[in-house]
């Protein structure tokens, strides 16, 4: 399968693999996809090579291997009447649109509902419909066709020299028809309805993309660089070398992606990972760019350059997500290159057959063939969904779910087993203390004290943890006087003029301070998958204090919400012991524990579970699940901790590590495929509707137009209330 991944958002013209990337103003709807597939296909040797993305605009063409030059590219697109640009040249100065080319559209249906509505008064006031069409009447009429057609007519002339039919060529002989056989007020209604929904249509396509770019607005343009000097100074972010030192006042956007190195405050981390409360950061602690520092001042030190943060590789993702179709994208592509032919020749043959073989009136089932032409057109039906798919990611973004493209967010609706890593992924990752059980006339607090002051200096993760606890306990540890680290076994000290020391349970045999009932109950600890740190003295062990890598919080109840979503296997994969693997299974209510596995062993275990289900994920945050993330029909990457490895490899990354959040998208993504299929389904029906009263006579051309589009605002509407999830 082919997975996305985190890029930059540089891109060039001839990239990596000699890839064209270019901008196509008005691609707006699939059929100028169809008009550019027809012009590069012969030229290409197929489509294969050829990734569109709609929402964006823009065009992919893989020209490796072939002997085509850019000129060859630009010149068959310039065949089909567009206009293409460099993509690294968009956004200039000198690529700016004029006020004619960004509002013609707007402008001209304008003019032709204007100028049809003087024409019906006209046409009234001059005898009503019962006589012939006033000669002013027709004047205002054909103003008002010929401005709605301003912008079809050069694409369906040039579809009718290919002989390849599409929506422009059906509705202009429909409005010619109308025309020839007198009925002026009709092809002048049909005119003006077909391109406001043109007018329509381009506006939802540019809502969502105006979502995207709102993305730029979360990045502040400046970004306060502390010099060499100690003054601050306002730069760019773009300007700023990985490793400088950045000041972030209270209230203001992180500019970059970086550690904080002093200071305290609440960061609104919402925009990245969709956490709905702010998170206390501390020194050490990791900042992302196009999140809102609370009300402290901070210094941080950057660990990105501005085209490689978080946010930006998010802005890119997105970008890309759109070139990414969803299967259901695909099937109407297909279906409507199909369709439209079949139609006209149908069409044709409503025209034909009655007055050739029935001898009925040809004026009549002129009429009833340019109504099948008007409601047949397919755009309803074609941009339904990629308007749909869009509104999903963007909502999914929102919950902190990073969605790489529209072919992805259909998958999890119909996933039967998840595979899950341990470490990092159903739990936090790092050791936390769970008991403290004191022996020998020892408490807790004297037990915790001494461990945590002979541990003070260690940064070793079990160490950390322990002074951790002491911290969150708010106890003082007295110092340790004649520290000595013990390599791989623990270390002694005296606290407060009395020798203590603390290590591993083979330390402690070492020391032979151990007993029968302690043996016991070290082994009983080990079993439960906890580590245990013994402290003693001289004279006894005072106490054990045992550690483990804590479940998430939102672990149990995770898993127990996949299960009553439908998911039916859930299995833990992991390289841990039997023991520890067991015990967080048990605890966490996974279904199936696989322990002390190497990646090879994860990613057979993967294969298995796909061969068994067909439709399963791999969740993980390690460069050893990047394997396993590849081979599962759907990979999905912890992204606020994870590796880069796991997040290129996943298609799908949890920003906030919040496992809560993977029953929601497999609900969402059921969802969105429900929706789709109500579009398809709506659209197809209420043509089928069109052409049974199209046959008894009962349809207009003004009904059918006002349907069709009726009809396309009802199915992006529908597609829009995703947004809303």
């Amino acid at each position: 399968m082919t997975h996305g991944g985190f890029k930059s958002t540089k891109t060039t013209t001839m990239s990596d693999g000699n890839n064209m990337e270019l901008k196509i103003f008005g691609m707006d709807c699939a059929e100028e996809v169809a008009l550019i597939k027809r012009e590069l296909k012969p030229l290409l040797g197929g489509d294969e090579r050829l990734g569109f993305d709609l929402l964006n605009a823009r065009l992919t063409i893989d020209l490796d291997g072939v002997d085509v030059t850019a000129g060859d590219v630009l010149a068959a697109i310039e065949r089909t009447g567009l206009e293409a640009k460099r993509w690294e040249n968009v956004g200039q100065s000198s690529d700016k649109k004029s006020f004619w080319e960004s509002h013609q559209r707007a402008m001209m249906t304008a003019t032709s509902g204007a100028f049809g509505g003087i024409g019906l008064v006209v046409h009234l006031l001059s005898g009503g419909f019962d006589d012939d069409v006033a000669t002013r009447a027709m004047a205002c009429y054909l103003v008002g066709i010929l401005a709605a057609l301003y912008l079809v007519l050069p694409k369906a002339w040039r579809s009718l020299l290919t002989l390849r039919p599409d929506m422009n060529l059906l509705m202009s002989i429909a409005v010619v028809g109308a025309i020839a056989i007198g009925e002026w007020f009709e092809g002048a209604t049909v005119a003006f309805l077909f391109s406001l929904s043109l007018l329509l249509e381009s506006w939802s396509i540019g809502r969502a993309r105006r979502a995207i770019a709102s993305l730029m607005d979360l990045t502040p343009p400046i970004a306060h660089l502390r010099d060499e000097s100690g003054e601050v100074r306002d730069v760019p972010p773009a300007d700023v070398p990985v490793g400088s030192t950045l000041v972030i006042r209270p209230g203001e956007k992180i500019p970059l992606d970086g550690e904080l190195v002093g200071g305290n405050s609440d960061v609104n981390q919402a925009p990245i990972t969709g956490e709905s409360v702010p998170v206390e950061k501390q020194v050490g602690d990791e900042l992302f760019a196009g999140t809102i520092n609370g009300d402290g001042l901070l210094e941080m030190r950057s660990t990105r350059a501005a085209e490689d943060t978080t946010l930006a590789r998010i802005i890119q993702m997105v970008g890309d997500a759109g070139s990414k179709r969803a299967p259901s994208e695909r099937w109407v592509e297909k279906f409507a290159a199909v369709y439209t032919p079949l139609v006209l020749a149908g069409a044709l043959l409503m025209l034909l057959l009655p007055p050739l073989l029935l001898g009925q009136s040809w004026s009549v089932w002129m009429y009833r063939s340019l109504v099948l032409l008007v409601i047949a057109c397919p755009c309803a039906l074609v941009i339904s969904t990629p308007v749909s798919v869009v509104a999903a990611l963007a909502a999914a973004a929102r919950q902190g779910i990073l969605v790489k493209g529209g072919v992805f967010i259909e998958l999890p609706g119909k996933l039967v087993a998840i595979a899950m890593d341990k470490t990092g992924t159903l739990t936090k990752g790092a050791p936390e203390v769970i008991d403290v059980v004191p022996m020998n006339g020892h408490d807790e607090e004297d037990l915790l004290m001494r461990a945590g002051a002979l541990e003070l200096n260690s940064n070793h993760p079990l160490a950390r943890a322990i002074v951790d606890e002491t911290k969150k306990r708010g106890m003082t540890m007295p110092p340790a006087e004649s520290f000595e680290t013990i390599q791989g076994k623990g270390a002694t000290g005296v606290i407060n003029g009395k020798s203590y020391w603390l290590g591993s349970h083979r330390y402690l045999e070492q020391r032979r301070h151990e007993t029968p009932e302690v043996h016991q109950q070290l082994e009983a600890m080990q079993e439960a998958g906890r580590t245990v740190v013994v402290v003693g003295n001289d004279e006894h062990v005072c106490g054990f204090i045992t550690l483990a890598d804590a479940i998430r919080e939102e672990t149990r109840e995770a898993i127990k919400a996949l299960h009553q979503v439908g998911v039916k296997l859930i299995v833990m994969l992991t390289g841990d012991n039997e023991g520890t693997a067991q015990a967080i299974g048990k605890e966490a209510g996974i279904d199936e524990v696989h322990a002390e596995l190497l990646p090879e062993d994860k990613v057979k275990a993967v294969e298995d579970l796909v061969s068994r289900y067909e439709h399963v994920a791999m969740i993980g945050d390690g460069v050893n699940d990047a394997p396993a993330l590849a081979r599962a029909s759907l990979g999905l990457a912890m992204g606020a901790a994870g590796s880069d490895a796991a997040i290129e490899t996943a298609d799908i990354a949890l920003m906030s590590d919040d496992l809560s959040k993977l029953p929601w998208l497999i609900k969402h993504s059921r969802r969105t495929l429900s929706i789709i299929r109500q579009n398809i389904w709506f659209s197809l029906a209420i043509k089928a509707l069109f052409v049974v009263l199209t046959l008894m006579g009962l349809a207009s051309l003004w009904a059918a137009i006002a349907s069709d589009m009726g009809a396309s605002l009802l199915v992006i509407a529908n597609g829009l209330r995703l947004l809303r999830s």
